[in-house]
């Protein structure tokens, strides 16, 4: 199993920048692709980004690209999503989630961690 907990969300301006973090405990952290969802309230959880075992590729949905940014740091057991531009629409709770990096990236999400709010004012 691997267990994850995310930080770095919080308040922030329309136009501005976070960055969060998502830290891996547990088994090897590069047999995971990882990937970020968020869940506004009163919507379904979307995905916002995945990145495989490696970091080579990367995956967006459109209406991110350009503006948010993963990447990872396998040393030390650490995915990061980069928000730059920050939109109103961005504001939701932020979750990292984890898939064996063999079934990438047609596999499901099998480990999730708690979530971390991001709130992007107008």
């Amino acid at each position: 199993q691997v267990q994850l907990v995310e930080s770095g969300g919080g308040l922030v301006q329309a136009g501005g920048s976070l960055r969060l973090s998502c830290a891996a405990s547990g088994r090897t952290f590069n047999a995971y692709a990882m990937g970020w969802f968020r869940q506004a309230p009163g919507k379904d959880r979307d995905f916002v980004a995945a990145i495989n075992w490696s970091g080579a590729s990367t995956y967006y949905a459109d209406s991110v690209k350009g503006r948010f940014t993963i990447s990872r740091d396998n040393a030390k057991n650490t995915v990061y999503l980069q928000m730059n531009r920050l939109k109103a629409e961005d504001t939701a709770v932020y979750y990292c989630a984890a898939q064996s990096a063999t079934q990438f990236p047609r596999g499901t999400y099998d480990y999730w961690g708690q979530g971390t709010q991001v709130t992007v004012s107008s």
